[in-house]
C-alpha cells in the first residue's frame, strides 16, 4: 500500500488548522473528510465546533483513536504540530501544500511515520467539492 493508501485507510482523522472560515483549506479539507463519510475531529484552539463538529484544542487533546492527520498550518507551526502527533502515537501525517516543515518532514521520518509532504493536496485525491 503506497503512503496515500495507508493513510486514508484509518478508521479516525484529524485536521489540524481546522478553520470556521468556509473559503479557507482548513475548513475545505474538514468537509472534505465529511463528504466522503469519514469520522474526523477539527483542531482549532478559538472554536468549539465547525461543520457542526465539536473542536478540540490541540493535537494533544486528541482521542486516542486518532491514526491519521491533515495539517493545514503555517511551517513553524507544523513542526511543533507534529512534535505533538509523535507523543500522542499518530501513525500518518499529510502536510497539505505550503504547510510543509522540512524539520516536520525529519521529525517523522526519524519516528516511523508515514508522511505524505510532496505537494499532494487531499482535497484532489478525495474529489472534494463545493457545495
Amino acid at each position: 500500500m503506497d503512503a496515500v493508501q495507508t493513510f486514508l485507510a484509518a478508521s479516525h482523522f484529524a485536521v489540524a488548522g481546522a478553520s470556521t472560515n468556509r473559503d479557507k483549506y482548513g475548513n475545505k479539507v474538514l468537509r472534505c473528510y465529511l463528504q466522503n463519510n469519514k469520522s474526523v475531529t477539527p483542531i482549532n484552539p478559538r472554536a468549539d465546533e465547525i461543520e457542526g463538529v465539536a473542536c478540540v484544542a490541540s493535537v494533544s487533546d486528541l482521542p486516542d483513536n486518532i491514526e491519521s492527520l491533515s495539517i493545514i498550518t503555517p511551517p513553524k507551526i507544523t513542526t511543533e504540530v507534529v512534535k505533538q502527533a509523535i507523543n500522542k502515537g499518530i501513525k500518518n501525517i499529510w502536510m497539505q501544500p505550503g504547510a510543509q516543515s522540512d524539520e516536520g518532514i525529519d521529525l517523522c521520518q526519524k519516528n516511523g511515520i508515514n508522511v505524505i509532504a510532496d505537494g499532494s493536496c487531499v482535497l484532489v485525491v478525495m474529489h472534494y467539492h463545493e457545495h
